[in-house]
């Protein structure tokens, strides 16, 4: 039976998300991947309890994770609470996600309507073995159902208690201010976005949402800050035939030519400068935003979550850092 590290909250920081009281630990864990269906059980739990050792109170899924085997991440992750880390429940921030298509018929598609969206909290309630989740989520905005519905079914789930705060998550600034109104004028505890961010896709500054997020109190939790894998060590000397790129297991391989790589190599040498790894600084750069609460990270080894956790011991940028860096994204 797993017994947590006792130092586990020595070295972790927590940020407070947007305005709320919730905070939430500087990097988190994802279980998109390695988690769900054919996924080996053994290495998902000890990701798990290697992250809670190193302070990661934070665990973030979805109804549709572990596809094609929609909910399967979230049995695993019941199954993992239940050989110990249950136990700590009152420690732990837990949220999932509903939004993408689910199950069969008109109710289970993408959507966001309150049908689909009560009925698959229901749904990840019962395969997580909990009464309720922190943050439940509308997982990608949808423009055939009016936001108002939305926005209530997610209201109605804390009015129900199945989940203390709500979020958002693929929104951007002109969506987030239209349901945030809303949000606003039903009392909802609404805390957070959750889009995808990183060094190399700066979608939610040239968008303006990060600076709507400040200036409103709510939170980002971040997401794909590796930008699938590209700001690591993996690619610095081209492309390993067993990675992401190598298996044509992502949808931006083509983007990796030869000035790519020699970008990551010019972030590597500020990094290591730093006394960080690329993916290190990497996260680092994210949390240099005031807008970031966390930044969700995914793994599928323990020790990747040993070598991301070690970003808070460095988050401070020097003004030559950040132009550095800077000049090397232009």
């Amino acid at each position: 039976m797993y017994t947590a590290n006792e130092k586990r909250y020595d070295k972790m920081v927590y940020r407070r998300c947007g305005k709320s009281g919730l905070r939430l630990p500087a990097i988190s864990l994802g279980l998109w991947q390695n988690f769900g269906y054919g996924s080996v059980f053994a290495n998902a739990e000890e990701m798990c309890c290697t992250a809670f050792d190193a302070g990661i109170t934070h665990f973030d899924l979805a109804n549709n994770y572990g596809h094609p085997y929609n909910g399967s991440a979230e049995e695993n992750f019941g199954r993992i609470l239940d050989r110990g880390l249950r136990a700590y429940r009152d420690e732990l921030c837990i949220s999932t996600k509903a939004g993408y298509e689910m199950w069969d018929g008109p109710y289970g598609d993408r959507n966001g309507s309150r049908k689909y969206l009560t009925a698959s909290l229901d749904q990840s309630l019962k395969r997580m073995g909990l009464d309720y989740v922190d943050i439940y989520y509308h997982h990608i905005y949808d423009p055939n159902t009016p936001l108002e519905e939305t926005a209530l079914a997610l209201d109605n789930a804390v009015h129900q208690g199945k989940a203390l705060y709500v979020g958002i998550s693929n929104y951007n600034k002109e969506q987030t201010a239209e349901i945030s109104a809303i949000f606003r004028e039903l009392k909802t505890p609404f805390i957070v976005n959750q889009p995808s961010y990183s060094m190399l896709n700066r979608w939610v500054e040239r968008d303006g949402l990060d600076r709507y997020a400040v200036e409103n109190g709510i939170g980002l939790a971040v997401f794909s800050p590796l930008y699938q894998g590209f700001l690591t060590d993996r690619y610095l000397k081209g492309v390993p035939a067993d990675s992401r790129v190598g298996r044509g297991a992502t949808w931006i391989g083509d983007q990796l030519d030869d000035a790519m790589v020699a970008r990551l190599n010019r972030l590597n040498d500020i990094a290591a400068g730093r006394e960080q790894s690329l993916s290190q600084m990497a996260v680092a750069w994210l949390l240099h935003n005031p807008a970031v609460a966390t930044v969700l990270v995914g793994a599928s080894r323990p020790s990747q979550i040993e070598d991301n956790v070690k970003a808070v011991e460095n988050l401070d940028f020097t003004d030559e850092e950040i132009k550095a860096i800077e000049d090397c994204l232009a």
